[in-house]
């Protein structure tokens, strides 16, 4: 479970906004689960696969992409290494996420993705994931976030984390929010993520305006959906 001491760091940076500590506190401390994948090339695969659809949508591909690579005796990683464009295609990846994908395999055969990754400052290695086809900040974000864990990343391109903020807060300057929360903005988004799908907005932050429509597709991050290409 989530350590105490960041538990409290963040109701009390929340203080100044009742409703978004309502939820905070309605939520209680969160488990923060393991990495899901054991090399950064396979997050960079699912993320890049996902980018733009729904979870339904992407269910349904990464349940073809399985059954595809069952059919043959392998695994969807082998999949995208080997690169068969049309294979790919089939199972409803489009052209250019087949070129992302194999650019990540690409990347990691020349030694970009290895574990030094993980001593890296987010800012630079967020500049080398940005360097490969199809990877932009808001997936580095997510990297950086679910596999490396890196505690204080405020995903500013994520529609999902910055509206439910938005509406807690009543704030447009989500960022300058969410800075109140450092060295744990890693932790709000988590938080901002597990009150959009499971908890109802407090009565008080129902009354705020909601934040402006963005011309952003729905993403989709296991377990949850809602998200931004790139």
């Amino acid at each position: 479970m989530l350590d105490p001491d960041i538990y409290a760091h963040l109701l009390d940076a929340a203080r100044a906004h009742p409703p978004l500590r309502a939820a905070l506190v309605q939520a209680g401390p969160i488990r923060i689960e393991p990495p899901a994948h054991p090399r950064v090339a396979d997050r960079l695969f699912v993320e890049v696969v996902n980018q733009q659809l729904s979870t339904r949508a992407a269910a349904a591909i990464w349940a073809r992409i399985e059954a595809a690579a069952a059919a043959a005796a392998s695994s969807p990683r082998a999949l995208f290494e080997a690169g068969d464009a049309a294979m790919l295609r089939a199972c409803g990846i489009s052209g250019n996420k087949v070129r992302a994908l194999q650019a990540i395999v690409t990347a990691e055969t020349a030694g970009l993705l290895g574990p030094g990754l993980a001593g890296l400052p987010h800012a630079e290695r967020a500049a080398i994931l940005c360097s490969i086809r199809g990877v932009g900040p808001w997936t580095a974000d997510m990297v950086g976030i679910f596999h490396f864990h890196d505690p204080d990343i405020w995903p500013a391109g994520d529609v999902a984390a910055v509206g439910c903020l938005h509406r807690l807060t009543g704030r447009d300057d989500t960022g300058a929010v969410a800075a109140a929360f450092a060295p744990y903005r890693s932790i709000l988004a988590r938080y901002l993520w597990r009150i959009k799908d499971t908890a109802p907005v407090p009565v008080d932050a129902k009354a705020e305006q909601d934040p402006p429509r963005q011309d952003l597709p729905s993403r989709t991050r296991h377990p949850r959906g809602a998200a931004k290409s790139g």
